[in-house]
């Protein structure tokens, strides 16, 4: 993915908020049935899932063949109830409200985009500002040379502290002819739902839950705004693995669901085909052309997708969707998978049953899990630190001090921050989800409100007690490596995956 530094760290920030409710059920599931049944193999898939397995790390897979999920897995602790954030395939909703929005009238692919905001344009706008069209945003074309720094104009060439995210945008040189130039463009993502609220008078979210969510029984969803109370559009919302399957499905369907058109079947061929060039490479599938919010994928497919890999993949002539979430570093390795090994073995025609593949594939589902912290489950150091604070120095994480709790029937790990105290059990060998997880939690993930976090830990030394933290609404997870050092716990943590550098600086705490 293509995101600037100042970008990527609001992503960071943005995208971890969660939403504090309980999971529901699924209403209205898609029909299941056996892979031969739908023209594939379960042999293939259980390679497939052996395969996608040693990727850390994977978070869901749900495969739809023909309408139909023949293959669906959840890594636990993530579960098939809990939303999960799409960063930006968030960007194929939005595009998606656009499409509806011109179907009903209220915009139009050459709408001039600062006729919708003359009063945040700059007062004497150049000429390639005001020939800046709807569809020029919609393919990544706006004509910038770098992205406009909406999310923190104050270190932008043009941008003000104060500044709206639309007025940086439409203060930000437009360096080439809009539709000239391909440059991925976050902040212009944003622009369409801004124009989008400024055409019907709602939000996008507000906008698209009775046409796409309600429909598309999605349940309660959530989406990022700006401080201006603008849906975030290019990343923020959150959707279950079936939801994100049963969007990919609408689009297969060309915009039909259940006998009802819900979105034109020409503004999905519209959306889904070439729109703009972006490179050559035969190998890379961020080389084979962008649509309108969609990029278009090796053999002849096309993908919403988002970063770390979460995937809405579709693939028109062989009537299948692939939905994926996960916290990869490397987003082509698991597409390879799915070139290399599903594929080839989705055949025109049903395939004779196997039983034992199926139930060995089924039995395979039923039990992946991301890995938990490999050690012992207690050391002869565990008695002698156990309910033994350590106060850290001021730091820009907030922590003011830590212990570990071995007393417990499961180990806790206790934070103290300037907003109060949490504890987290620690599962053994296994994921422990209980617990209350506030602000302590969160400054080790850099989350700004309460996630859902599951936790595991061992002894990976004689004096080191590791801990991993899942945000599980998330791709992210934590490692955290607790040495005690006589009177001195040393605080070494990284994440799997990030917009910068995975490593945290160090804390050293004292006892005393």
């Amino acid at each position: 993915m293509r995101f600037t530094k100042r970008f990527a760290i609001l992503l960071l920030l943005c995208s971890l908020i969660s939403v504090a409710q309980q999971p529901s059920p699924i209403r209205n599931p898609l029909p299941r049935a056996t892979p031969e049944s739908q023209g594939i193999s379960s042999t293939a898939v259980l390679k497939f899932i052996e395969e996608a397995d040693k990727i850390d790390a994977m978070n869901s897979l749900m495969i739809v063949r023909h309408g139909k999920v023949v293959a669906e897995g959840w890594w636990s602790p993530y579960n098939a109830q809990t939303p999960h954030v799409l960063y930006s395939l968030s960007k194929s909703f939005t595009a998606t409200g656009v499409g509806l929005a011109i179907s009903e009238g209220k915009l139009s692919l050459t709408d001039e985009v600062i006729k919708f905001f003359p009063e945040e344009a700059p007062p004497d706008p150049s000429d390639n500002l005001k020939s800046m069209r709807v569809h020029d945003l919609l393919r990544m074309s706006t004509g910038h040379q770098t992205e406009p720094n909406v999310w923190h104009p104050e270190a932008g060439p043009t941008g003000k502290p104060g500044d709206t995210w639309t007025k940086t945008f439409l203060n930000h040189e437009v360096t080439f002819k809009p539709g000239t130039h391909f440059l991925y463009n976050s902040p212009g993502t944003y622009m369409l739902s801004a124009m989008v609220q400024k055409a019907t008078g709602t939000t996008l979210l507000d906008y698209l839950k009775p046409r796409l969510f309600e429909p598309l029984s999605f349940d309660n969803p959530y989406w990022l705004t700006s401080p201006e109370r603008v849906t975030a559009g290019a990343y923020g919302l959150l959707a279950r693995t079936e939801d994100i399957a049963r969007f990919g499905q609408l689009y297969l369907q060309k915009g039909k669901w259940n006998g009802k058109q819900l979105i034109p079947a020409d503004w999905v061929d519209q959306a889904t085909k070439i729109q703009t060039s972006n490179g050559s490479s035969p190998k890379s599938d961020w080389d084979q052309g962008y649509g309108y919010q969609f990029w278009r994928s090796r053999h002849n497919t096309y993908r919403g997708d988002g970063a770390f890999g979460q995937y809405c993949m579709i693939l028109d002539e062989h009537d299948t969707v692939i939905a994926i979430t996960s916290g990869v570093r490397d987003m082509q390795h698991t597409m390879n998978l799915v070139w290399d090994i599903l594929l080839p073995a989705l055949k025109p025609k049903p395939l004779p049953e196997n039983s034992p593949a199926n139930n060995a594939l089924r039995s395979r589902l039923s039990t992946l899990k991301v890995p938990v912290v490999s050690g012992q489950p207690t050391s002869s150091l565990a008695t002698r630190v156990s309910g033994s604070w350590y106060d850290f120095p001021d730091n820009e994480r907030g922590i003011k001090a830590a212990a570990l709790d071995f007393n417990s029937k499961s180990p806790v790990l206790l934070i103290r921050t300037p907003t109060g105290e949490t504890r987290t059990p620690i599962g053994i060998g296994n994921w422990s989800t209980g617990g209350t997880f506030a602000n302590g939690i969160e400054t080790l993930l850099s989350v700004p409100e309460h996630p859902l976090i599951a936790a595991s830990g061992a002894w990976t030394s004689d004096d080191t007690f590791t801990v991993k933290l899942v945000a599980y609404q998330t791709p992210m997870y934590s490692t955290l490596q607790f040495h005690f050092r006589d009177n001195q716990l040393v605080l070494d943590s990284e994440y799997n995956v990030s917009f910068g550098s995975t490593a945290l600086p160090q804390l050293v705490g004292e006892h005393k």
